[in-house]
């Protein structure tokens, strides 16, 4: 959204500049407008019950997030079929018996004022065994992982389990999905060019690689409804994966009218690659570039204030994605909306901080297992 907006005050006449730029809504193809540009980015918490339904803990952490101000909230990645598992107390998509706890959600987040979203999630190689109780798959044999090698006819029936999820999130009354291809997971892993080295249409050339991302993308469109929104999670290197590819990925979805928005998760948004051929640019800028088609672009990656949030949008990108500022703060959207100073607080912070927030003691224990200088 561009330009400024003029309305005529009923008093005054007066001209009254637009809202600032986070505060905006956003139009996207499909779908309701989100409220404003700040997004709970999908975080892994480890609060579900271990069947893969809803537990009461991760409906308070979301639902409070959109009380919070978020214009729309995103579920953690929520796992398509038992075999693509990665994580205990991991939101589940895979069976009708998850359907309860999702409309629950769904509705909670309606009623909290924000748009919402489920992230469609494999994990392939990195899938764990030991809480999906099944041995785990991947697009190339994997004996350090202990994942076999999908078949080809097996890969059509991963992007069937996608297609089947969306349907299901559709059901429960969510406004959209977003299908998880980085960070290494199943999706991710068919980019690798140095272990994919398939010989079907799946290995080998990038084309042949991203193939099912594509699949996926076209065969959840195919089973949801108009209007359901659809995007597509991407990282721009690591696992395999290397940034001159992501690029020439991320552009290729976003000319392929499959998508309302692509969510770049770049782990700092201003990380900026080593190789001169990128002149100094930031990754935030370098996607920025892209052309999108009409898609909308977000980025995510070290978002704990409101000048960050602003410097993202400044950069070119349509939305941002808020990861440890809403752990730190369920009320993180509010707070940049009413204070272009607002910086959160710093990190570390107590158990009981974070139990004020609807952090739940599973997540917190996640949270501490993986970053010692999160909690004190």
């Amino acid at each position: 959204m561009t330009g400024r907006t003029v309305v005529s005050s009923t008093r005054h006449n007066e001209l009254i500049p637009p809202a600032p730029l986070p505060a905006r809504p956003m139009e996207l193809d499909n779908g309701p407008a989100w409220p404003n540009r700040l997004v709970l980015a999908p975080l892994t918490n480890q609060q579900s019950n271990q069947d893969g339904t809803l537990h009461e803990d991760e409906l308070r952490w979301l639902g409070r997030r959109a009380i919070g101000g978020f214009g729309m909230v995103m579920t953690c990645a929520a796992y398509v079929a038992p075999e693509g598992k990665a994580f205990p107390g991991q939101l589940g998509v895979w069976d009708d018996r998850c359907l309860p706890g999702l409309t629950q959600l769904a509705t909670a987040l309606r009623t909290g004022g924000a748009v919402s979203c489920v992230q469609l999630h494999h994990g392939g190689r990195r899938a764990n065994p030991a809480v999906s109780g099944v041995p785990a798959v991947a697009p190339w044999d994997d004996t350090e992982h202990g994942a076999r090698a999908l078949t080809t006819a097996e890969i059509k029936g991963v992007v069937a389990n996608f297609a089947r999820a969306a349907r299901r999130v559709q059901e429960a009354g969510f406004d959209g999905v977003e299908i998880h291809a980085g960070h290494g997971y199943l999706l991710a892993q068919f980019l690798d060019a140095t272990r994919n080295t398939r010989n079907d249409e799946y290995g080998g050339h990038l084309t042949n690689r991203s193939r099912i991302l594509l699949e996926v993308l076209e065969a959840v469109r195919g089973a949801t409804e108009p209007g359901f929104q659809v995007g597509i999670r991407l990282s721009p290197w690591r696992y395999g994966i290397v940034l001159d590819e992501s690029l020439v990925v991320a552009e290729q979805i976003m000319a392929s009218g499959l998508v309302d928005y692509l969510d770049m998760s770049l782990w700092d948004v201003k990380s900026r690659p080593e190789e001169a051929q990128y002149g100094g640019q930031t990754l935030t800028e370098l996607f920025s570039a892209l052309p999108r088609h009409g898609t909308r672009l977000g980025v995510a990656g070290k978002i704990t204030s409101a000048a960050a949030v602003q410097w993202c949008l400044d950069e070119g990108a349509d939305f941002v994605m808020v990861g440890t500022g809403a752990i730190l703060h369920h009320d993180f959207a509010n707070r940049v909306l009413a204070d272009p100073k607002f910086v959160s607080i710093d990190q570390p912070v107590s158990r009981r901080h974070l139990e004020a927030e609807d952090v739940g003691p599973r997540f917190i224990d996640y949270i501490t297992s993986m970053w010692d200088d999160f909690v004190r």
